[in-house]
């Protein structure tokens, strides 16, 4: 999902880069998915708050921009984007490492992104629908389940994939909902037995789901549990070997920078450093916070910094383990089916 950010005229630019105020511009905010996707949320209550925190206090204007899992967003962003800081972006959290696991149709080097901050980090999970005969991960193991999903290189997608290469459950991925309420009312419907989604998609969206004991939650997908799902295991517990752990951690990583913004490659120093601030001090501001959690959302920040050193890792898995993350996702399109 992408944010686009127009500061108008070189001398606001300047003016920004040196703290000083300038004329107030429109900040035009792009966001890579439909209207009421979890990223589509999270942007819009950041970029609430992004105006008062940039020198002029432009006005904000979000615009959806949907596409292969906003992976049209990373490839515009990285490409088409001016590279002067008028043009930031958000895009899937997942998108920082596809280059490593599947480069169709990838366009970008995400170390070559300027990383700005992600608002908090998330735990996904495996969620089956309560009407389905899927309460724990060994039914998925047992019987084929079928499981809801978007786009090459999405979360949704992504993760069914290396649990069935991992974990040897029996996944049958739909892909080719543009977004996860799509593939959620997909869910709902009964077209598919559950799907890979974000805990803040579901605690934020669909509160009744969770209230109402709509869904069973099979797994909880990162590299720590979230407090808010109680008993259910979390995917590392279930890592037979160094060679699992491996895998699962080179997936879920992600999960610690799961709201990632970033400005393009080349983007002048002094011009990133001034978007890192606005962020932090958003990510700072009590309205913003405040508004956050009237909206049930997790606010646990990451640093721009700190987001480039996480990704450093991942580029750093060795060989071994990259090969055989790749070869679960291979062996994961050969049960795919576009709905």
């Amino acid at each position: 999902m992408t944010i686009a950010i127009k500061l108008g005229s070189l001398a606001l630019l300047i003016a920004c880069a040196a703290g000083t105020p300038a004329a107030a511009q429109t900040v035009n905010v792009v966001v890579g998915y439909p209207p009421g996707a979890a990223y589509d949320i999270y942007v819009r209550t950041f970029a609430r708050h992004l105006g008062k925190h940039l020198p002029g206090n432009p006005n904000i204007v979000v615009q959806n921009m949907a596409g292969a899992g906003s992976l049209r967003a990373a490839n515009f962003l990285y490409n088409a984007a001016p590279k002067d800081g008028t043009t930031i972006g958000m895009f899937a959290r997942g998108l920082a490492m596809q280059q490593l696991l599947d480069a169709t149709g990838v366009q970008y080097d995400a170390r070559q992104f300027n990383w700005i901050g992600s608002q908090t980090a998330d735990v996904s999970m495996l969620m089956g629908w309560h009407a389905r005969p899927f309460r724990t991960i060994a039914d998925a193991q047992k019987s084929e389940m079928v499981i809801a999903g978007s786009g090459p290189g999405a979360d949704s997608v992504i993760y069914p994939y290396i649990l069935n290469g991992v974990l040897n459950t029996k996944f049958k991925v739909v892909t080719g909902y543009p977004g996860a309420n799509d593939f959620l009312l997909a869910v709902e419907r009964g077209e598919a037995d559950g799907a890979a989604i974000s805990w803040s998609t579901i605690s934020a969206g669909r509160p009744e789901w969770v209230t109402g004991k709509k869904i069973n939650i099979l797994l909880q997908l990162g590299l720590k549990k979230h407090p808010d799902m109680g008993s259910a295991p979390l995917v590392t517990e279930f890592a037979k070997d160094d060679s699992d752990r491996g895998v699962l951690e080179l997936i879920f990583a992600r999960q610690d920078m799961a709201y990632p913004i970033v400005a393009p490659p080349s983007v002048p120093a002094e011009r990133v450093a001034v978007l890192r601030r606005a962020f932090d001090a958003v990510i700072k501001d009590p309205d913003y916070v405040a508004d956050a959690k009237k909206q049930l959302l997790d606010v646990d920040a990451m640093r721009g910094e700190d987001i480039a050193k996480l990704l450093g890792r991942i580029f750093a898995t060795p060989a071994p383990i990259v090969a055989r993350a790749v070869a679960a996702l291979e062996d994961g399109k050969k049960v795919t089916t576009n709905k």
